[in-house]
Order: structure tokens, then C-alpha cells, then sequence
């Protein structure tokens, strides 16, 4: 049995009030918690920074990541700042359809519709008729869910920003000391390479009409009979 089994319940209990008495002081705590800061202030100061990326692999003891100017590689799956997928033309995958903006939980998709030209010049145009002519995504509302990601049947909108210019760099939605930089409008979204698939209605047709062949059954509304 343990020193502390063998203690009676008197000793215990003064044992047990010498602790919270030391406790309640506050000053021996505060200085214990003062010496741990003061301890890995000095070894950051003076040990030698490993610049390794990968923060477990480092040889140093000091593994303190200097954001921003450094920066960890985030991985495949991260979730990082909205982008509007373009087409080929450059034109975005959207057909405003709502669906982003329906399943958004903390409503920041706002999106007016607009519709193509029936002579369009590009077929994938006039085969999509609707086309976002506003979509703006505010992101100080956004909660990083990934639902618009899900529930977009296009592929038009994915969570890997790019800027315009740029190369895919996924990265978190950047800093700033007012509440315009981050609502980002539809000249901002749209970014990245563009992507092409082979379910894509102007892969198989070049406009909007009706296409031939397709069986339509026959329906009553309510009310009517046969």
C-alpha cells in the first residue's frame, strides 16, 4: 500500500488544506507558469531555426512556424477560399441554379441570374441559357462547411483558389482591416483552370432545343379525368 493509503483521514485532510492554501495564494502557480514561458522564450531566442516545412520532421528544438513568412504547405483536402471553375471560353461552369446558395447554412451566396442570347456565339452558351450575373460570396459569413461544393451539379464552384493570374494555391481567406476586401464578386471567383467533362450538355448538342427522341408521359392534373 501507498504512503498516501496509509494516511488517516485527519492527515489527509491537512494535507489536502496546505495544498489549496498554496493554491489559493495564486503566487507560487503564476511563478511555475512564469518560469515555462520563460523557458521556451529563451530556447526560441537562442536555438538555431530548422526552416523544415514539414514540422515534426525538425531537427531543432525550436519548431515555431514565423507566419506569414512562412508558411506549412496545406494539404490536398483543405478547404481553402471559393473559386468560380471556367469553361473552356473562359465563361463560368455556373448555370445559376441556386443550388450553392440553398445549401449554404450561413447564407453568405448571393446570386442574380441572367440569361445567354439565344444566338450566342458559343454553343456551350446556348445549350446552358442561364449564367450567374452576379454571384457574390461573403466570406467574414462563410463557415467553411463545403456544402455549395456538394451541392453544385456543374463542378462550378470548388474550394482550391487560384488567383486570377495565378496557379491553384489552396490558401485561407486573407487578412484585412475592413469589411469590403472580403466579399469577393464574381471577377474575383472566377479563377483557376478550367474544367471540361464529358456529361457536359455542349458536348452533345449545340443549342437548346429540344433534342428528338425523348418519350413524354402522358399526365392528368388534378381534377381531370382520363
Amino acid at each position: 500500500m501507498s504512503h498516501s493509503e496509509n494516511m488517516s483521514p485527519s492527515e489527509s485532510e491537512n494535507k489536502k488544506s496546505a495544498y489549496d492554501f498554496w493554491e489559493r495564494l495564486y503566487v507560487p502557480e503564476l511563478v511555475k507558469g512564469l518560469a515555462i514561458t520563460t523557458g521556451h522564450f529563451l530556447r526560441n531566442l537562442w536555438s538555431e531555426h530548422d526552416k523544415n516545412p514539414e514540422v515534426l520532421d525538425r531537427k531543432s528544438r525550436m519548431v515555431t512556424v514565423e507566419y506569414p513568412e512562412q508558411c506549412v504547405p496545406y494539404p490536398l483536402g483543405y478547404r481553402g477560399i471559393h473559386r468560380l471553375v471556367p469553361r473552356e471560353d473562359g465563361k463560368p461552369r455556373c448555370v445559376a441554379c441556386y443550388m450553392c446558395a440553398t445549401a449554404c447554412p450561413s447564407q453568405c451566396i448571393y446570386i442574380e441570374a441572367g440569361e445567354y442570347p439565344y444566338d450566342d456565339e458559343e454553343a456551350a452558351s446556348r445549350v446552358i441559357e442561364k449564367y450567374p450575373a452576379v454571384f457574390v460570396i461573403d466570406e467574414l459569413r462563410c463557415i467553411v462547411c463545403g456544402l455549395c461544393v456538394e451541392a453544385c451539379p456543374k463542378d462550378a464552384i470548388r474550394m482550391d483558389h487560384a488567383e486570377p493570374m495565378g496557379s491553384i494555391a489552396r490558401q485561407h481567406t486573407l487578412p484585412a482591416l475592413e469589411r469590403k476586401p472580403f466579399i469577393y464578386a464574381k471577377e474575383r471567383l472566377l479563377a483557376g483552370a478550367p474544367a471540361v467533362h464529358e456529361s457536359d450538355p455542349w458536348q452533345h448538342r449545340k443549342a437548346s432545343e429540344e433534342p428528338v427522341g425523348i418519350h413524354k408521359e402522358a399526365h392528368t392534373r388534378i381534377g381531370e379525368s382520363h
